[in-house]
């Protein structure tokens, strides 16, 4: 859920501690910036606490590399839990959690933390241990180091902390030993014990530092995605969970084997357990494709060769992987993924979505189950697409836990073919065009082939004006109307040809114009309200009342919108192709009118979504 969402969703006090970080922040910056002056400049003298969501989280877009800074400064105290607390927050099922399940989620990782921690320190100890001789030594050196930064502060009669500048050594140090998060954290608790908070002390802490919010009337943490990414920056982990576990499943058994080994994790569990246990392990994705993934010595040509292989054959994408050295071919790596994931395409349409989510789970029983686990969802049942959007979880990703008997069955089922990538395929076949058309209307309006060619779809910019006009028949259809051919086809004169009539009844008519433009504003006024009267009088000579007209476009112009509000004879009004799509959403939402209102559309020179969208929910 993006930080504006989330916002939207909270009170004027919880979001309070969010904005004084960010407000203190932002009064802590020494040079001038004219993005930071034009973002300000819209704040009126109450300031940033009742400023706009999306203004916010502008804000903390700018301000994104001091809230960093501000998060690692709580890294001093060891004892306060903020790298499990962290870990638990970042994955990828946990952007909304209830309080009890929050309370659950941290009360188990403890009890998982103590635990292996102990059995490290046991293996430290242990002549025999299972651990190589390297290492051993590895664990000891950053044990020592950590060991003396939180204890030398007791010698000299302070509280133990470990400052910024021990901080930082110990980074170095990590990075130098090849530790994973995992084992920086259950090293740090072999001198530390994690001992249990009260769990509303937790989450006000967390709340306090900006890293998530916490409504009290719903009783629910939300963590906003930017937050997320930050976050999951912070604690090494270059890309999202659901990614990594994506790019362990393109890899064989063997070279998954090789990962384990190379980590000393247990090679003799399943095929699906070793990739959780990759997983779980917080390895850095850089030091996985750069030497965990990879048996023994090997060259820089056969690294780049392995990288570029896996770009165009696993991942099936065109080109070359962009960069020179395996460092850079790998950051690539790493942005494509980014993209991925705030890229706010679902990929297939959302009925397609809902379609494929109720078909998997009809063919395999424990999709429910599965799902709940591997992203840690507290809901009974959460086969809904609607629901998996609100945790960024989109059709890809589902596929993506899946064993690979389950889709070979699911394929077999549906026959869906398995030649080629068996997941492009099912999501191929869950495409839904007409759907995924209606969803990209705004850009259709706009006539944003890259967009649209970006979300799979395909058109020329010949056939966009006719597509725009389709949609909106279909929209007006969906919403209840009588879209009336057979009255358009009497009226229509070799001249004027008009794009929808909506009947209705009592030779009663809306005329509805439709215009897809590239421009941000609609602005050609003079010409459009011309056509109209002559549409309008057309419909005259033929016994009809036009009762009411409108134009639908992407958006329009302020001096359009000005003119439009002094013509009086054509009793027009202004849909933007974004509202009308929200209006529609809303009315199949609200279910309660088989015929939207047309009443609701006599009132606005340009059509208010949030008024009409009200009204049909009540």
């Amino acid at each position: 859920m993006k930080l504006a969402e989330v916002l939207d969703k909270l009170n004027s006090l919880e979001k309070l501690s969010f904005i004084k970080i960010l407000d203190n922040i932002r009064g802590n910056l020494t040079t001038n910036n004219k993005k930071l002056d034009k973002i300000l400049s819209t704040i009126d003298e109450s300031g940033l606490k009742n400023a706009d969501s999306v203004l916010i989280s502008e804000l903390f877009d700018f301000l994104e590399e001091e809230f960093v800074r501000t998060i690692k400064s709580e890294f001093v105290n060891i004892s306060s839990q903020l790298d499990f607390l962290i870990d638990i927050i970042i994955r990828d099922g946990n952007c909304v959690m209830r309080q009890e399940w929050f309370s659950q989620l941290y009360n188990s990782e403890l009890k998982k933390i103590k635990k292996k921690s102990l059995d490290l320190n046991n293996e430290l100890e242990n002549e025999k241990s299972n651990l190589t001789e390297v290492k051993k030594r590895d664990y000891n050196i950053y044990k020592s180091c950590v060991h003396t930064a939180y204890n030398n502060d007791i010698t000299n009669n302070r509280d133990s902390v470990i400052t910024n500048d021990e901080l930082s050594i110990l980074l170095t140090l990590s990075e130098k030993l090849e530790l994973s998060q995992e084992e920086i954290k259950l090293i740090n608790y072999t001198i530390v014990t994690p001992q249990p908070a009260d769990v509303e002390t937790v989450i006000n802490n967390l709340k306090n530092i900006g890293v998530i919010f916490f409504s009290k009337k719903n009783n629910t943490i939300y963590v906003a995605d930017e937050v997320v990414r930050i976050l999951r920056k912070i604690r090494g982990k270059q890309i999202a969970d659901k990614y990594l576990r994506r790019i362990l499943k393109l890899l064989s058994e063997p070279k998954v084997n090789v990962i384990c080994r190379n980590y000393n994790l247990d090679t003799k569990l399943s095929y699906e357990e070793k990739i959780r246990s990759i997983i779980n392990e917080g390895i850095s994705f850089k030091h996985l494709m750069t030497e965990g993934i990879h048996k023994g010595a090997i060259n820089l040509t056969d690294k780049k060769k392995f990288l570029n292989d896996f770009w165009n054959k696993s991942l099936i994408q065109s080109g070359t992987l962009k960069g020179v050295t395996v460092e850079e071919k790998i950051d690539s790596l790493i942005d494509y993924f980014n993209q991925v994931e705030k890229d706010e395409k679902v990929g297939i349409s959302i009925d397609g979505y809902e379609r494929l989510i109720i078909d998997l789970a009809d063919s395999i029983p424990k999709l429910n189950g599965t799902l709940k686990r591997i992203f840690e969802l507290q809901d009974e049942n959460v086969i809904d697409s609607a629901l998996l959007l609100d945790y960024n979880i989109k059709p890809r990703d589902v596929l993506d836990i899946l064993e690979s008997t389950e889709i070979a069955k699911f394929c077999e089922k549906k026959e869906i073919s398995t030649r080629g990538n068996e997941f492009e395929n099912i999501l191929k076949e869950y495409k839904d065009y007409d759907n995924l058309f209606l969803e990209n209307y705004v850009s259709i309006g706009l006539r944003d082939l890259n967009t649209l060619k970006a979300n799979g779809l395909k058109i020329s910019e010949s056939e966009i004006g006719l597509k725009f006009e389709e949609l909106t028949r279909t929209i007006f259809s969906q919403l209840g109307f009588n879209v009336d051919d057979l009255v358009k086809k009497e009226i229509d004169t070799r001249k004027d040809k008009i794009d929808i009539f909506i009947n209705l009844g009592n030779r009663e008519l809306i005329l509805v114009e439709c215009k897809s433009v590239k421009e941000s504003g609609y602005n050609k006024f003079s010409s459009v309200s011309r056509q109209m009267k002559a549409y309008a009088e057309a419909a005259n000579k033929n016994g009809y009342r036009i009762v009411k007209s409108l134009l639908v476009a992407p958006d329009f112009s302020d001096e359009f919108i000005n003119d439009t509000n002094d013509e009086f004879e054509l009793n027009l009004s202004l849909i933007r192709a974004s509202t009308l799509l929200k209006i529609l959403d809303a009315f199949k939402s609200a279910k309660k009118h088989k015929i939207f209102p047309y009443k609701l559309l006599m009132r606005d020179v340009v059509i208010d979504e949030d008024r009409i969208i009200k009204a049909i929910s009540k």
